[in-house]
C-alpha cells in the first residue's frame, strides 16, 4: 500500500522531492531546481504520519545507488535518485533535457 502511495505522490507533479523539512541536501536540490526555473513539489517525510512505511519503500528503491533514501528525486514520475545522482546529471548536461522531457522546464 505504501508503494502505491509513493508512486501516486511521485506522479502528481513533474518534479517531486521526498525529503525532510530540515534536510540540507533536500534544500540543495530544491535550490538547484529553483535556479533552473523548475517548479517542484516536496513531500516532507517528517510531517507524514506514514513516514516509516514511505521511508521503507524509498530505501528499497534507492538502496542500489545509495544507503540514505532521502532526498529521493522523481522526475516525470520516475525515480532519478538522491542528491549525488541529480548533481551528476546536472554536471553531465543530462538534467535539463530530462526536465524538458518531463514538462518541468520549457526553455
Amino acid at each position: 500500500m505504501a508503494a502505491e502511495r509513493v508512486k501516486k505522490l511521485a506522479s502528481q507533479h513533474a518534479v517531486v522531492i521526498f525529503g525532510g523539512s530540515n534536510c540540507c541536501m533536500c534544500h540543495t536540490v530544491q535550490t538547484l531546481f529553483t535556479q533552473l526555473g523548475v517548479s517542484w513539489a516536496v513531500h516532507e517525510l517528517d510531517k507524514d504520519p506514514q513516514r516509516k512505511e514511505v521511508e521503507r519503500v524509498l530505501a528499497a528503491m534507492v538502496v542500489p545507488t545509495r544507503s540514505a533514501p532521502v532526498p529521493a528525486v522523481f522526475i516525470g514520475g520516475a525515480l532519478v535518485g538522491t542528491t549525488d545522482r541529480v548533481m551528476s546529471l546536472h554536471l553531465g548536461g543530462q538534467l535539463v533535457p530530462l526536465l524538458r522531457q518531463a514538462g518541468a522546464l520549457w526553455l
